[in-house]
C-alpha cells in the first residue's frame, strides 16, 4: 500500500536508507533529518512492513527534489520504486511546481519518467543549500536529472 509516511515509519525509513548508504548507493540520513522531513516522504507498506520510501523535498517556488528513493532488496523488481517516484511527481504537479530533479546513480530508472540529464550548475538552489554541506562536495559523482512538469 502506498501512503504518506507517519512518525512511526521514521526508524524503518532510516534502516532502508542506511542499508543503501553503507554500499555507497545513496547518502545516509540522520534520525533528526528524517523526523524534520517526514512530511516529504511516501512509503510502500505490506503487512505492516515498510518496503520502500521516497521523498519530495521542495527547494524553491518552482523546484523540488525527489530524494531518498529506496526499496528493500527483497521487494525489488515489483514496481514499488516506480510507484513511489510517480507519487512524488504527481504531488509536485498538484502543488503547481514546474520542475522536479534528482541526483542519482540510476539514470536509466529516472529516465523512465522523462527526466533528462543536466549539469549540476542548473540547480544552484540545491548546490548552495544541501550540496555544500555534503562530504562529497565539490567532487560529487551523482548524476543530476530534471523533469519539466
Amino acid at each position: 500500500m502506498l501512503r504518506k509516511a507517519q512518525i512511526a515509519d521514521v526508524k524503518d525509513i532510516q534502516k532502508l536508507l542506511t542499508h543503501f548508504a553503507s554500499r555507497g548507493d545513496m547518502l545516509s540520513r540522520s534520525l533528526s533529518e528524517l523526523y524534520e522531513a517526514i512530511r516529504d516522504f511516501y512509503v510502500w507498506e505490506e503487512n505492516g512492513v515498510v518496503l520502500g520510501a521516497a521523498a519530495l523535498h521542495i527547494m524553491w517556488k518552482d523546484l523540488a527534489e525527489i530524494r531518498s528513493v529506496a526499496v528493500s532488496e527483497d521487494a525489488g523488481r515489483k514496481g514499488i520504486g516506480t510507484m513511489l517516484v510517480q507519487a512524488c511527481i504527481d504531488e509536485a504537479r498538484q502543488l503547481g511546481l514546474r520542475r522536479v530533479f534528482c541526483l542519482t546513480y540510476k539514470p536509466d530508472f529516472f529516465g523512465k519518467f522523462g527526466m533528462r540529464i543536466v549539469d549540476k550548475s542548473e540547480l544552484p538552489h540545491k548546490v548552495w543549500t544541501d550540496c555544500i554541506k555534503c562530504v562529497k562536495f565539490p567532487d560529487c559523482d551523482e548524476i543530476a536529472m530534471i523533469l519539466d512538469l
